[in-house]
């Protein structure tokens, strides 16, 4: 099963096969915005597309035969739990379920790297969100040393081995980089501080990986480069505005949805029924 095609071209595609450079992307950009950007303008539009969502996801759980998996990735501070959110707010969380996953504890360690992602791919039906995903293990395993070259490099053919095998299997993998700047990224993690109610998100190592910016940036140009693939491509969104990233993300997600066409299963036995 090929990725669903889109009928209009996206800004925010990375070609299979491509040289990404994340470099050339102004995080503060806006292309396909209305109205040249401007926020308020792309308020209804927003609303508009959390309505069309939350319609496809019924149809996709109603007719049980396919599955959408949404990958989420960013540097930290890039939006990932604000992204969230705005697609929860378009949503039915019965149809929907949120994993994330963070630095894996020794059982997760005693196993390949896929064994604890596996579990939490979406059933038939469902909508499946990955907060941070198996792109740890060929980002943040590598830029920290974690694990040598001659281990995380074989892992981009086995990604994309798994990935084809999840859309084989049903499941529509939608991979998107929320991309910040590091002057952006500043601004956040210094709310994050000076907030009280935001400081239970702040960790020290958040300061040990901004040293690493530069190393973290081309990590994850091959990364996609390496798995943005006929089947499971890799989009990546400019995610200095919130509102922005929040109406392209939704573009994207609506976009994949419309080109899998899930329709209600009929039921023609029930015509007329009337309930006694």
């Amino acid at each position: 099963m090929a990725f669903p095609k889109s009928k209009t071209s996206s800004p925010w595609l990375v070609t299979p096969g491509g040289k990404l450079r994340l470099g050339s992307i102004d995080t503060a950009g806006t292309p396909e915005a209305p109205k040249a950007g401007e926020r308020s303008e792309a308020e209804k539009p927003t609303r508009a597309l959390r309505e069309e969502l939350r319609v496809l996801q019924g149809a996709l759980q109603g007719e049980a035969k396919r599955s959408v998996l949404l990958v989420l990735q960013a540097m930290d501070t890039g939006g990932k739990d604000g992204t969230v959110k705005s697609i929860y707010a378009g949503i039915n969380p019965v149809g929907a379920e949120v994993s994330s996953f963070g630095v894996p504890n020794d059982d997760e360690i005693a196993r390949d790297f896929l064994w604890r992602i596996h579990v939490k791919t979406p059933p038939k039906g469902k909508i499946g969100i990955f907060n941070r995903s198996h792109y740890e293990d060929v980002l943040a395993v590598r830029v920290r040393n974690i694990a040598p070259e001659s281990v995380w490099r074989p892992r981009f053919a086995a990604i994309n081995d798994y990935e084809r095998i999840l859309t084989e299997s049903g499941t529509t993998v939608v991979k998107i980089m929320l991309h910040i700047s590091e002057a952006e990224q500043k601004l956040r993690l210094q709310s994050r501080v000076d907030r009280l109610e935001k400081r239970w998100k702040f960790r020290m190592g958040d300061i040990e990986d901004r040293q690493l910016w530069g190393d973290y940036q081309k990590a994850y140009e091959e990364a996609i480069n390496e798995t943005s693939t006929d089947h499971a491509p890799w989009f990546v969104v400019p995610a200095d505005k919130k509102w922005y990233r929040d109406f392209a993300v939704l573009t994207i997600f609506v976009d994949v949805l419309k080109g899998i066409d899930p329709q209600y299963p009929k039921f023609d036995n029930l015509d007329g029924l009337q309930i006694p």
